[in-house]
């Protein structure tokens, strides 16, 4: 069993701060961006069987990823068992509860799998499939079921290997099982040989092979670092499923008050809902560079979270901080020199008038989302969960306000609209950073705190 590096005294960040946070950054982003870049490709191989196929993939891509996100939990808590039990050379604890996470996530995708088969048809009926529509959808959502407990798996064997720092192997899984999805789609879609044209089934079947693919590797992968224990602890499998309640209730609330600015950019009307998409859709993937900095957070703050090595903790907490507002900045200016690119390409000509505000606000509102990102690594690191689910809940509770008191009939509602997120999203920003410095409540990465 090989936990890498043994000594958290000879751990590279202590020479290299900086460097390290960038190295182990750089293979996350890349492993995050190549699942949305596949999300493309798939895109354009269907688009070409026709719009009522195009918009079924809208459908079912909608229902698939909204779950597997709530199930996040698992790789998340993971990371921060595995990384705290690095840091204490505790190889006993990190195999058991790699082995409880990866069992409990093959049981959820198992039990996903049968349940989605019954509720496929009533969650197309509920997303305003018609008829012609909901056929493609279903057909493609009944075969994506299959891969529900690959996804899992992986997810919770990525939480795993980088809860070990090991961020290369993630990436190179990632951009396997992307690559066969791409070869496996035109096959499958269109036909070739032996291979019958499957439509937009093809898609799925693609999917499904490559996500298998991926959790054997993934499997394999942990097997090698971290190994296996049977002797599974109540206690363990009692802290895995409070971690996950907490980040349960805390995705949930997340994807609400996405749901609620997306309702209300919509009733604005049809120009403000194009424009809200625009705007969201690169939002969404600017967030991508900042996850990765909060995944590495994540990991170190959890190597170092040790009474001896807490104030390492804190330091990796200030440097992940700050690579994040630096590339936040970068994020910003690329951004407003390539408005007029997003305005060309991803803004209908009768969105443009309301779509300059809320694009600029969301230009100035990056390095405060950074804050908001790096923070939630660091906690996560630390294992304040708890925290971060009643931080999301009054940011949530308060920008559900905001959002009920938009005069939806005034011309500058879409504005105001993004004036709330990004008044919810500084709220979590100030409970991230107060809870480091200065440390307020009962903060686990205090220097005075009472182990």
């Amino acid at each position: 069993m090989n936990l890498s590096p043994k000594d958290p005294q000879a751990h590279p960040f202590q020479g290299h701060p900086h460097r390290t946070v960038l190295f182990l950054s750089i293979p996350v982003l890349f492993s995050l961006i190549a699942e949305p870049l596949t999300g493309l490709v798939d895109t354009a191989f269907i688009a070409s069987l026709g719009s009522g196929h195009l918009a079924a993939l809208g459908v079912g891509t909608t229902v698939l990823s909204s779950i597997f996100w709530i199930f996040n939990f698992l790789g998340i808590g993971v990371q921060t068992e595995v990384a705290q039990a690095a840091g204490r050379q505790d190889t006993e604890h990190a195999a058991r509860i790699n082995t409880l996470a990866i069992l409990l996530s093959a049981a959820s995708g198992i039990l996903i799998t049968i349940i989605g088969h019954l509720l496929t048809e009533p969650i197309t009926v509920l997303l305003g499939a018609n008829d012609a529509l909901r056929s493609y959808a279903i057909r493609y959502i009944d075969i994506r079921w299959y891969g529900a407990p690959a996804v899992l798996i992986t997810l919770t064997a990525f939480g795993t290997l980088r809860g070990l720092q090991d961020m290369r192997n993630p990436l190179w899984i990632a951009l396997v099982v992307n690559a066969v999805n791409i070869i496996l789609d035109p096959i499958l879609i269109f036909g070739y040989g032996p291979f019958p044209a499957f439509g937009i089934a093809g898609a799925a079947i693609a999917s499904v092979i490559s996500q298998w693919i991926g959790a054997a590797w993934a499997v394999a992968a942990v097997s090698r670092q971290v190994g296996f224990d049977r002797n599974i602890r109540l206690q363990d499998t009692t802290n895995l499923m409070k971690i996950g309640g907490d980040l349960f209730i805390r995705t949930g609330l997340l994807n609400l008050f996405f749901i609620l600015t997306t309702r209300a950019a919509t009733r604005i009307g049809a120009e403000s809902g194009a424009a809200h998409q625009a705007i969201r859709q690169v939002w969404m993937f600017s967030t991508l560079v900042l996850d990765a900095f909060a995944l590495t957070g994540q990991s170190l703050v959890g190597f170092y979270f040790t009474p001896e090595n807490r104030h390492i903790a804190r330091r990796v907490a200030s440097t992940v901080c700050l690579w994040c507002v630096v590339s936040s900045v970068i994020l910003s200016g690329v951004m407003w020199l390539g408005t007029d690119l997003v305005r060309t390409v991803l803004v209908p000509p009768g969105a443009v008038s309301v779509f300059f505000f809320p694009w600029f606000v969301v230009i100035m509102l990056q390095p405060v989302n950074a804050i908001a990102f790096a923070t939630d690594g660091v906690h996560w690191g630390a294992g304040d969960f708890r925290y971060l689910r009643n931080a999301v809940m009054i940011a949530t509770g308060l920008g559900t306000m905001g959002i009920a008191m938009i005069d939806e009939s005034q011309p500058d509602a879409l504005a105001l609209v993004w004036v709330v997120a990004a008044a919810w999203i500084s709220i979590r920003a100030l409970f991230g950073i107060l809870r480091i410095w200065p440390g307020i409540g009962k903060s686990p990465l205090s220097l005075s705190h009472d182990d």
